[in-house]
């Protein structure tokens, strides 16, 4: 599935690889997070300029490798989005799997295949759950928690300070 030190793991059909500071990447960045049909479901627009974002995440898995935001390369080289899997913030711990796709790659299964590579990594990295949060209304991610098998916990606003579907994913019993 992946290379050693985490930073990059392969599917079937993704590259998840680190997003850089290339001009490709940055442009990407900028297209991806500057769309309203994609912020609106992240409450808007990331914090920081799309340039900052690649840093940032590499800080993220220099911190814990467990933890990253990959760049979901397509076979065809174009960058279908973003998957996270990071700490939740206002937690005790608990871990988020969380996609950011681009309208270009929507409705290939793509976040589904990537999401189940970070899940997968994380499970044997030995965390116990896996939580996602979806904004009410956001039907294809709704699907994409579905699909991972995730339990429905209902509404809260936990995490986020907004009301968000938090979902669950446990880890498979392991034998001895």
């Amino acid at each position: 599935m992946g290379d050693d030190d985490g930073a990059e793991l392969t599917t079937a059909r993704l590259r998840l690889r680190p997003w850089t500071d290339s001009p490709a990447d940055l442009a990407r960045l900028a297209d991806l997070y500057g769309r309203e049909e994609v912020t609106r479901w992240l409450g808007g627009a990331p914090s920081v300029p799309p340039a900052a974002l690649p840093s940032r995440w590499a800080a993220l898995h220099a911190g814990d490798p467990r933890f990253g935001c990959w760049a979901m390369e397509r076979e065809d080289g174009v960058v279908a989005g973003t998957v996270l899997f990071k700490p939740l913030p206002n937690g005790v711990g608990e871990v988020e799997v969380g996609w950011h796709l681009h309208p270009d790659s929507w409705h290939h299964g793509y976040a589904t295949e990537a999401a189940r590579a970070v899940i997968q990594r994380g499970f044997e990295a030995g965390l116990p759950e896996v939580y996602a949060v979806v904004r009410p209304g956001n039907e294809p991610s709704l699907a994409v928690c579905r699909r991972l098998g995730m339990t429905p916990l209902g509404r809260m606003t936990r995490w986020y300070d907004v009301e968000l579907e938090a979902f669950r994913l446990m880890a498979p019993p392991t034998i001895d």
